[in-house]
């Protein structure tokens, strides 16, 4: 990397920011829209499927020119080229991060430490098509002969989010004739519920923890399996119930499933960025192998643009550089994602693990605190039902929240006037966060005077707009991709490790350890605080009652 400073923020062009963003504050998106006629073009971006208007983004040309002097001063081009040669980037962990691989071409070659990690990659995709197919022409059966009508994702986090945001969004695409659910919860509600309508003889689990041993997917497991032994009467009905997406085969055999039809993937998979390994394994099955390939196609043709698209043209780039400005240097705590679009109604939840688990950091890379925001918390629902909800705050709050909003020029269910409906209030949104009312439109609209204030909007409100023809496979790849190198961008901006997240860990780890304690098989008490004791005794001397 070219950094020459330690801290960020002591760097010339941060600095420089720093100062910018005082100047930037004062000015209205109103002033900046009057002064460049041509804003709505020169602020807009287009590449693999995706438009890109930041137009409505509280930014100036010199605001652009400035990002992207930080952008080189911190290295996001070097290190972007380190992902992509599968250098160990992730420094506290001594891996690399080559999500990047999962959807190369099959006639690409990516060799780490000797091996051509894009072979490896194709023959699991190759397993995973195979068995997709069997499942879905009927050739797969249960235990007693009858076709897979149901297929249940036992999963949490990065197992469970992607499998089921793609599948809502690719609803359109998949078989109707088939139900697929998502068990992530260990609150037994969870997977209560998902299973309460099904029939054992027809479901197939597919369990996907890389370990075997994560407590949350495991704990659902084994109750799955008791759920379709005492149903089918016979250990043996396992192997035609359930598969495997882990690499510990020793305890996919205890379990009882074949390591035949476990399928694998590898420590440079992060968990967020592994639904184009073989997590997506239900998605799969879901959509169908060709469409699953559609969907990897995708993010290729953002992978590819990001490595090779100059900064200045560079949507993710871009989408991070914003980011950064927006929460690091004008002060924003959270980001909105409203997609416009029914289909996407879990991409905000799924985007929540990319963003916050990858860039919630307060340590940089080299081991010291940083003194600068990192991070910030997304948020949303689909339009236009937040509309209804919480744009309200968005509108006329205290508090400034830059927002994406995401839209379809076509719809995958044209229902008379609905989608010029939906596609308009997008565009009225932006339009009325960008440049609000003044309290002398409202007075010439007749409004009794005790009234203005309460109707005035103020505006300078930034907005994102991002556009694709329709909701696709390829569409929801580079969709995916987009947000994926925009969170990158940010970290190497910020100088942390997007790539790790030792900050879920300690939770766990005090989860196991009370558990015996609840249940009464251990006494609390030891190195607990006195609110966790008294909170133990509550539990136990009211849980059975």
């Amino acid at each position: 990397m070219s950094e020459t400073v330690s801290s960020p923020s002591a760097g010339a062009a941060w600095q420089a920011l720093a100062a910018h963003a005082a100047v930037i504050r004062g000015r209205h998106l109103r002033d900046l829209f009057a002064a460049d006629e041509s804003r709505g073009e020169g602020f807009a971006r287009e590449a693999a499927g995706l438009y890109l208007d930041f137009a409505k983004q509280r930014v100036s040309a010199e605001t652009l020119d400035l990002l992207l002097a930080l952008a080189r001063e911190r290295g996001v081009e070097e290190r972007r080229d380190a992902m992509f040669r599968g250098e160990r980037i992730n420094v506290t962990e001594g891996r690399p991060a080559l999500h990047i691989a999962l959807r190369l071409p099959r006639d690409r070659s990516l060799v780490v430490d000797g091996v051509d990690v894009v072979v490896e990659v194709h023959e699991v995709l190759d397993r995973m098509a195979r068995f997709a197919a069997a499942v879905r022409d009927g050739s797969w059966t249960g235990y007693g002969g009858r076709p897979i009508r149901n297929v249940v994702n036992i999963g949490i986090g990065g197992s469970d989010l992607g499998p089921a945001m793609a599948y809502e969004a690719l609803r359109h695409y998949s078989r109707r004739d088939m139900v697929f659910r998502f068990v992530s919860n260990v609150d037994g509600s969870d997977f209560a519920e998902a299973t309460r309508d099904l029939d054992p003889a027809e479901t197939l689990f597919v369990v996907a923890s890389k370990t075997f041993t994560t407590l949350e997917t495991m704990t659902n497991a084994r109750t799955a399996r008791a759920w379709t032994v005492g149903a089918l009467g016979d250990e043996a009905a396992v192997g035609r119930h359930f598969v495997a997406v882990s690499t510990n085969l020793a305890e996919v055999a205890a379990f009882g499933i074949d390591p035949a039809n476990a399928f694998g993937f590898w420590e440079w998979v992060g968990g967020r960025y592994s639904m184009c390994s073989a997590i997506g394994l239900s998605t799969m099955v879901a959509v169908g192998p060709e469409h699953f390939r559609e969907l990897l196609a995708g993010f290729h043709a953002v992978d590819e643009h990001f490595r090779e698209a100059p900064l200045r043209d560079n949507l993710p780039a871009l989408m991070g550089l914003l980011a950064v400005w927006n929460t690091t240097f004008l002060g924003s705590d959270s980001i909105a994602v409203l997609p416009y679009d029914q289909y996407l109604r879990r991409f905000p939840a799924y985007l929540q693990q990319l963003a916050m688990e990858s860039n919630g950091k307060s340590v940089r890379l080299d081991g010291e605190r940083v003194d600068y925001p990192t991070g910030y918390v997304i948020w949303g629902e689909p339009g236009t039902n937040g509309q209804h909800s919480f744009y309200q705050l968005l509108h006329q709050g205290t508090r400034i929240v830059p927002c994406d909003l995401i839209g379809f020029c076509r719809s995958l269910n044209p229902l008379g006037g609905h989608h010029d409906l939906l596609f308009a209030n997008v565009l009225a949104q932006a339009e009325a966060l960008a440049f609000g009312k003044t309290a002398e439109q409202v007075r010439a609209e007749g409004t009794p005077e005790a009234l203005v204030a309460h109707r005035v909007f103020e505006g300078n409100r930034p907005t994102t707009v991002l556009l694709a023809d329709e909701l696709t496979p390829a569409a929801l790849g580079s969709l995916v991709a987009l947000y994926e190198h925009s969170v990158f961008t940010q970290g190497a901006v910020w100088g942390i490790d997007s790539f790790d997240q030792w900050g879920v860990e300690l939770g766990k780890q005090l989860a196991q350890r009370i558990a015996p304690e609840l249940s009464g098989d251990v006494e609390a008490g030891a190195g607990h605080d006195s609110s966790t004791n008294a909170l133990v005794r509550r539990y136990r001397a009211r849980r059975r009652r």
